[in-house]
């Protein structure tokens, strides 16, 4: 048998189970299960996590699982973390594929996300996402909350909008976080790191995720990955190729107080004054540079200037918070 007969007929044996938490998602859901349903290469189950949805989610789904039975659907209060957990547990393959709610996978996500599984030593597949923007500020919004298309490199770490694993990899390192409100599948890349896992990268297993709807949205999710980030106190990966976003953090405070001690001092010195001056335009323009490269649109450029300062301000929010985080009353 040729080695590409050989490596199509481990592709077509392989059963995968697609695991998927949710959480009043009652407007993304559907499409969700629809994209899961039209894969070219179909899941053997899909099993969702539901952490008790206050909106109609868990009757849309128990209503699709009536006409779909490859859908397993479980209901716990529990944390993101807990809930990828349980799936996984759950789930009866040893491939596992996840993405979620709010995605909405390519028709051949799945297939994609998979082929590297053939290959014996493959632990981790790190698939990609499409942001789905709809005007200016959203595109501005895209290259502070996800990884741009031209980013995309031998070093891209999986999101668990686009991602698959080996069941054993993931006992391996202890599954996910289940303390941590969000970022919980930064923390699982660390410790996939730290113990030496094999990561493929496939930039055509693509998932869409929607933008933020709101400015407000925008900045909680900063807010929230900052501050689940610096709860983790995982500062430094053990491959040095990485930088962690605690690190960032403490570069991005650091270079405010810097700032203001300089401006401070300034006002005296008017040399010192108008070095400062230079400076500020120079991060004026890599802030506008940063969107405007992407999408060479002059609005979109001007939203990212806006939206660097804003970023900068939820991201040393949370991530104090997280680092010192206050003791609950009562």
């Amino acid at each position: 048998m040729s080695s590409l007969r050989l490596f199509a007929d481990i592709l077509c044996s392989m059963k995968v189970s697609v695991c998927i938490t949710t959480k009043n998602e009652e407007e993304s859901i559907s499409s969700l299960i629809d994209s899961l349903l039209l894969q070219s290469n179909k899941a053997d189950e899909i099993v969702i996590v539901d952490a008790l949805s206050t909106d109609k989610t868990a009757q849309i789904i128990r209503y699709r699982q009536k006409f779909d039975q490859c859908i397993k659907f479980y209901e716990k209060k529990c944390t993101r973390g807990e809930g990828r957990n349980l799936s996984v547990k759950i789930a009866k393959n040893k491939i596992i594929a996840m993405t979620d709610a709010g995605c909405v996978p390519d028709k051949d996500w799945l297939k994609n996300i998979t082929k590297p599984f053939a290959y014996r030593y493959t632990d981790v597949v790190a698939g990609f996402y499409k942001m789905k923007s709809k005007g200016a500020l959203q595109k501005a919004m895209s290259v502070f909350l996800g990884t741009t298309p031209s980013k995309f490199d031998k070093d891209f770490l999986p999101s668990t909008r686009s991602v698959a694993f080996r069941k054993e990899i993931w006992e391996k390192v202890g599954g996910f976080d289940e303390s941590l409100a969000s970022a919980e599948d930064t923390d699982f890349n660390f410790r996939l790191l730290e113990n030496n896992a094999k990561f493929a990268r496939v930039k055509k297993a693509i998932v869409e995720w929607g933008m933020p709807g709101t400015i407000n949205e925008f900045g909680k999710k900063i807010y929230e990955y900052a501050k689940a980030d610096a709860s983790s106190k995982r500062f430094f990966y053990t491959d040095k190729s990485y930088t962690s976003h605690n690190v960032r953090a403490v570069l991005i405070v650091g270079r405010y107080v810097l700032g203001a001690i300089l401006l401070a001092l300034a006002f005296t010195r008017t040399l010192l004054l108008l070095v400062l001056g230079a400076v500020f335009v120079g991060f004026l323009i890599r802030a506008y540079k940063k969107a405007f490269d992407e999408y060479k649109s002059v609005l979109v450029g001007m939203w990212s200037v806006f939206l660097q300062f804003l970023t900068d301000f939820f991201v040393m929010k949370g991530f104090m918070e997280g680092i010192w985080p206050q003791k609950k009353r009562g």
